[in-house]
């Protein structure tokens, strides 16, 4: 192997967690590696729950700039990390790592942006709300703190345990928005003058339980948006395209999350293109 192919093939960046070989972070990081001229590759890597820390503290000694953080981490990388922003602060996991050069690393979370800017595109007039987010964890924190920062002012939180949703609203609390929450038997009635209504549950997951909504008692004009991406059109999205609604998949925030962290690591923020798109829709069909 020549000089120049053991630097073009140096990891500099990667994706951390167990289960890892489905992820689709190295396809979009490669991708934009690629279009940037940057010397390097982005690789998945297997970090068992029991090696967290030393791996990390490997890793940064291998002088790569950060690594993204999927499950089952999140959680325990925000515990581990010298600095955090404010997004992970308040949703209280950690989705990309920064290695800082004196030691140590920041932790930040680009779901929550990544969210908002997947519904940029959507012409229905979602920021104004109100806006409903089925589910408490930690994607459902992810995409609350996202809405309240892209301007919505009132969130109505649905969850089966509702403690858990009373949790997230008191955690949320005091960033400027109104959050409601709500046990799962009162989704019906609190639909009817909903702007945006958000899945961040695993209910319609591939393989998983359904998600038993009735979309029709959505107002009209009324956006909704399923962060699950497999499969890509939910049971969910199919019924709302149905009843006439303007939809958002999940594969947005996907792209949108790691276009961010591209950004924390390298300075610059890639186009999220259909090209990419394309790339990791065919990936999904396998």
């Amino acid at each position: 192997m020549t000089d120049k192919n053991r630097t073009e093939q140096k990891i500099i960046a990667g994706v951390i967690g167990t289960p890892i070989k489905h992820s689709r972070s190295p396809l979009m990081h490669n991708h934009w590696l690629r279009a940037h001229g940057l010397k390097g590759t982005y690789a998945a890597i297997e970090v068992a729950p029991d090696e967290l820390e030393p791996r990390l503290a490997a890793l940064a000694a291998e002088g790569l700039r950060g690594v993204n953080v999927t499950i089952p981490h999140k959680e325990a990388v925000f515990a581990l990390a010298t600095e955090r922003d404010q997004a992970a602060q308040k949703i209280g996991a950690v989705n990309t790592v920064i290695f800082r050069k004196s030691g140590g690393f920041l932790g930040i979370n680009t779901d929550a942006p990544g969210f908002a800017a997947s519904l940029q595109a959507a012409a229905a007039p979602w920021a104004g709300g109100p806006a409903m987010v089925l589910g408490a964890g930690g994607a459902a924190r992810g995409v609350v703190y996202g809405l309240i920062e892209a301007g919505v002012r009132e969130i109505r939180i649905v969850n089966r345990t509702l403690e858990r949703a009373e949790a997230l609203a008191r955690d949320m609390g005091g960033l400027g928005a109104s959050l409601i929450p709500l046990p799962w038997d009162k989704i019906s009635e609190q639909m009817i003058d909903l702007a945006l209504l958000v899945n961040a549950t695993s209910l319609g997951l591939a393989g998983g339980r359904p998600l038993d909504l009735d979309v029709t008692l959505l107002a009209p004009g009324a956006l909704v948006t399923d962060i699950v991406y497999a499969p890509l059109e939910t049971d969910l999205l199919r019924a709302a395209k149905r009843a006439g609604h303007e939809t958002v998949d999940g594969l947005g925030m996907l792209i949108h999350q790691a276009r961010f962290a591209f950004e924390a690591w390298f300075g610059i923020l890639p186009e999220a293109n259909a090209g990419l798109r394309a790339a990791l829709e065919k990936d999904l069909q396998k």
